[in-house]
């Protein structure tokens, strides 16, 4: 019978469970965080140093579903700066950016600015000074899931990532899990 996980991925951590590149020998990885199944894999990737809601199954087919692009996918990021409205507009629109080499358009998603900052646990790596200027909160709500798409889309329109965090996938919440927690689901919600 299948399992499922849900896991608040921490900072610093490789979303996968063994590497074979002597490089990444040095990173932490999900096997570190619990004692999982024979047979579990990341539903998805959070690249090192994204953080939050990562889901982990025995399911192989579940794990296709859900990357297969209709699933959507909820992120907030902390932008370097005041990020205006018509720029969060940009992003809901789509825009492009560079994935292997080549240009790419993303298509269209949802996008607002949050009206204040989301409470999250402190990073192990803090962000920045507060004194290099101001920061604002968004939403982003993909479908699709290309290689480090958030952070290059609010690259594209000028405000730089400085964190992100995954709160949804499909109708699974990060809610009030601290970097690191591992849930036990009786089954996924899609």
């Amino acid at each position: 019978m299948a399992q499922h996980f849900k896991i608040y991925k921490p900072y610093g951590f490789l979303s996968q469970f063994i590497t074979n590149q002597k490089a990444a020998k040095k990173f932490k990885l999900l096997g570190e965080l619990h004692d999982f199944p024979e047979g579990t894999m990341a539903v998805g990737r959070l690249d090192k140093d994204s953080e939050g809601l990562l889901l982990l199954t025995t399911n192989g087919k579940l794990s296709t579903k859900i990357t297969a692009g209709n699933s959507e996918k909820e992120y907030y990021v902390q932008v370097d700066g005041i990020i205006p409205d018509e720029k969060v507009k940009l992003l809901e629109k789509g825009v492009e950016i560079s994935i292997q080499g080549k240009s790419y358009q993303t298509i269209p998603c949802k996008a607002f600015k949050l009206e204040e900052a989301p409470e999250f646990p402190e990073r192990a790596k803090k962000i920045r000074d507060p004194r290099h200027g101001p920061t604002s909160w968004i939403s982003i709500t993909l479908t699709e899931g290309k290689f480090r798409q958030v952070k290059k889309m609010t690259a594209a329109v000028g405000y730089p990532t400085l964190r992100l965090v995954r709160v949804r996938i499909g109708n699974e919440m990060l809610e009030n899990m601290q970097p690191g927690e591992v849930k036990e689901l009786e089954k996924v919600r899609l």
